[in-house]
């Protein structure tokens, strides 16, 4: 049974920073894509960050130059979060696919559309207060 748990959320001021983390269980992750979604209060689920098994990363504009997604372990992934928003209030998911990527130009990468991901966590609440 595949398996993800969230941890590290909890409450910032603006300017300030968080690290979440996503270990995986219940299958081979190697091979995966994984990200990141944000589902702040009111609003729709929406990606963040995401990366492949490669290393390569696909980081939503809205976060881009402060947030980093690490592959720490082949299961476990980081979200890295500086310089935090009011706007970057809300519950992060973590979500898993094996085919959650796609070839642009010759290259791949992973993406950040939420019907690519079949397995997600329960989410983590991050709240950033000004």
């Amino acid at each position: 049974q595949v398996s993800l748990l969230e941890s590290g959320g909890g409450s910032a001021q603006a300017g300030g920073s968080l690290t979440l983390s996503c270990t995986a269980s219940g299958s081979t992750f190697s091979a995966f894509s994984m990200a990141w979604f944000r589902q702040a209060p009111g609003e729709e689920r929406k990606g963040v960050a995401a990366i492949d098994s490669e290393g390569a990363s696909t980081v939503a504009d809205g976060v881009k130059g402060r947030f980093i997604i690490s592959r720490v372990a082949a299961s476990t992934i980081s979200l890295e979060m500086n310089n935090l928003k009011p706007e970057d209030t809300g519950i992060y998911y973590c979500a898993a696919d094996p085919f959650a990527s796609t070839l642009n130009g010759g290259t791949w990468s992973p993406v950040l559309s939420e019907g690519e991901y079949k397995y997600w966590g329960q989410g983590t609440q991050v709240t950033v207060s000004s």
